[in-house]
């Protein structure tokens, strides 16, 4: 990590005015976890308490609140008498969310092919997927930056087919799991490319579902949550200071 702090500096949609009539910490973590997914607070950059109350105009109290629940993300570190830092990437806990994502959103998709979509889920997930076609379409037209939008809808259709399944116990895992490749999941998204073939892959997973195909199912699930080892590939490469030492 480290030693030397740095002035932080956010790009401006990082730092929004703080709604009294909403809870302070919950909009700090917000904004600073978008930062950090970003890569706008780098990996083992230190973060203060009072910088950042004063980035906010916030007091102590809701910022410590805020890096409580970012620690709890496993998004920032606290080192005794060193201060905070955002977390540094790993990549055993990257591969074993991998694969544990990958497990279950294959066991998921079987389940789903064995059971049918709800009309309201099929609704659902159709809707997204034309907004994500939409947004791949007109990514970096014109300085557009559709990344954000986008990982959300991403998000939102594996927990479409997740809750589908009934058991809401899935959807908490999933979320936990992706925690640990969100970062490098948003680098993915700067290429228009890559967002294309993501919005491709989602929409060829729902089509072998809605179709009841187990075996195109599971081949298509694990080759799109694959595609992130690819990613971290590439990145770790070319950028090991944001990586723990293993």
């Amino acid at each position: 990590m480290s030693k030397r702090a740095q002035v932080i500096s956010l790009p401006a949609r990082h730092v929004q005015k703080i709604d009294p009539q909403r809870p302070a910490a919950e909009q700090i973590a917000s904004s600073l976890k978008a930062a950090i997914l970003e890569m706008s607070l780098k990996p083992g950059q230190i973060i203060s308490e009072t910088e950042i109350g004063n980035l906010y105009g916030a007091s102590r109290t809701p910022v410590r609140e805020a890096f409580t629940w970012l620690r709890d993300q496993g998004l920032i570190v606290t080192l005794p008498s060193r201060g905070n830092y955002v977390s540094k990437l790993s990549v055993p806990e990257i591969a074993g969310a991998q694969f544990a994502r990958a497990s279950l959103e294959v066991a998921i998709a079987e389940r789903l092919c064995e059971k049918g979509l709800p009309p309201e889920t099929i609704q659902e997930i159709e809707t997204n997927l034309a907004l994500q076609h939409d947004l791949a379409l007109h990514h970096d037209m014109e300085g557009t930056d559709n990344s954000s939008a986008f990982h959300t809808l991403d998000d939102n259709f594996h927990l479409a087919l997740a809750d589908a399944v009934g058991h809401r116990r899935i959807s908490d895992i999933i979320q936990r799991e992706k925690g640990y490749l969100d970062r490098l999941r948003f680098l993915s998204l700067r290429s228009k490319a890559h967002m294309a073939e993501l919005a491709t892959d989602h929409s060829n997973i729902f089509d072998a579902i809605r179709s009841g195909d187990k075996t195109a199912s599971r081949r298509l699930v694990r080759a799109h949550l694959h595609r992130v080892r690819e990613t971290l590939t590439q990145f770790s490469e070319e950028n090991r200071e944001c990586f723990e030492d293993e």
